[in-house]
Order: C-alpha cells, then sequence, then structure tokens
C-alpha cells in the first residue's frame, strides 16, 4: 500500500502476557496483522486462543505487552486514553455476540446514540440511522424496542449501529456465536454485503469455518500465532 495511504489498521509484533499466580501465560505471541481498506478477514481458533484478545488490542481496548499498533497511521502507543476513545469513535465500529442495545430505546433511536454522541443533529442522525437500518432490513422495525425484536433483528440494529458512522473498519466479536444457523447466515452475509457496499473493512472473530471461509481472508490463531488458513 502506497505510504501516503496507510493501512486502516497494522498491528506488528503484537505480543501479550497474562500473570496467573507465579506464571506467564503468554495468550499471543509477535502478531503481525495488515487490514487494507475493504478487507474482509476472519479470524478462527480454538475457544481461549486469543482471538478476542486480539480484537482488543487492535481496537484500543486493551494494552499489548510488546509490539504496536496503528490505526490510520496514528499509533496506539503515543495516545491518551481519552485520545485513543477519540479515535475510535472516529475510525472503528464493534459488534459483540451479545447486542448490547439499550433496552429503554427504540431501534432507530440505538442507532442514531453514535452519531449523536458525535454532536449531530438529532435529524441527521435519526435519518442516517433510519437509512442504515433499511439497508440491514430493518426499515420497517425502526420504532421497535429490543424486547419487540427477534434475536436476529437484535443483532442487525447492532450491526446497523457499528456501521451509522461509515467507520474505516468493524471489528466484530462471534457476531452470530449467539444466533440459530438460519440468522447466523442472514446476519453474516448482511454484514458482507455492507463491507462491500460501504468500502468499510471487517475483522470477525468466530468459531464457525463455515461462516468464516466466505471472508476474503480466513487467519487462525495456533499456541498465540496468526497464521493463513
Amino acid at each position: 500500500m502506497n505510504k501516503a495511504t496507510p493501512w486502516v489498521i497494522e498491528a506488528k509484533g503484537l505480543s501479550k502476557t497474562y500473570l496467573e499466580g507465579p506464571s506467564a501465560v503468554t495468550v499471543l505471541s509477535n502478531v503481525d496483522l495488515s487490514v487494507a481498506a475493504g478487507d474482509s478477514i476472519a479470524i478462527i481458533g480454538a475457544s481461549g486462543s486469543g482471538k478476542s484478545t486480539l480484537l482488543h488490542l487492535l481496537g484500543g481496548l486493551d494494552h499489548s505487552s510488546s509490539g504496536s499498533v496503528h490505526i490510520m497511521g496514528q499509533a496506539l502507543a503515543n495516545l491518551s486514553e481519552a485520545a485513543k476513545g477519540r479515535l475510535r469513535n472516529q475510525y472503528l465500529g464493534f459488534i459483540y455476540q451479545f447486542h448490547h442495545l439499550l433496552p429503554e430505546f427504540s431501534a432507530l433511536e440505538n442507532v442514531a446514540m453514535p452519531l449523536l454522541i458525535r454532536r449531530q443533529s438529532r435529524s441527521a442522525a435519526q435519518q442516517a440511522a433510519s437509512e442504515i437500518l433499511s439497508k440491514v432490513g430493518l426499515g420497517h422495525r425502526l420504532h421497535h424496542k429490543p424486547s419487540e425484536l427477534s434475536g436476529g433483528e437484535r443483532q442487525r440494529a447492532a450491526i446497523a449501529r457499528a456501521l451509522v458512522t461509515r467507520p474505516a473498519c468493524v471489528l466484530a466479536d462471534e457476531p452470530t456465536g449467539n444466533l440459530d444457523r438460519g440468522n447466523a447466515e442472514t446476519v453474516f452475509a448482511e454484514m458482507l454485503e455492507l463491507n462491500a457496499d460501504l468500502g468499510t473493512s471487517l475483522i470477525i472473530v468466530t468459531h464457525d469455518p463455515q461462516l468464516a471461509a466466505r471472508a476474503q481472508r480466513r487467519l487462525q490463531l495456533q499456541d498465540g500465532v496468526l497464521v493463513p488458513v
């Protein structure tokens, strides 16, 4: 990639070690990963292999033991926690296994919230939220609260919330892990479609090799090392 166009996310020599009593447990070892605009990357691995830890490091939600992470060319190690928060809000979206929608708000209000945090006007935020909810097939459910939505619909609303700011990259941690096969297929397909349509990079941690096979690149964590599949 041209030096004038930084990688969306670039990790070099990333390692993470935890202390468990007198022992040191290495979860990640010297991981390198470069993510270009529009990439879709699936990371698979056994339970406890460090997939979620890697995602947290890439998103600046945790600190590495060694190595570096750059987001849009900016080194996380050089930033204060407040600056990291601003960088995340500007460039990243997050999706988790559980939707984390606020129960007292409608789908529209939940999805508009990241834009309101950016101090956009309520009308502009709700217009953008309505458009992205329509893209994920929830245009007819805008005013329903999470308790009135199915599991698949709640997760699609969570995807819309992650994408409403048009982030450079979405980090998704087992986004279909709480869904049945049919809903998982639908949600995953919608994520890849939006990845293609919006040019948003996508890094998905999943235990499901069938879903992972649909991403452009597939990587596996084995004994703390990230290897191509």
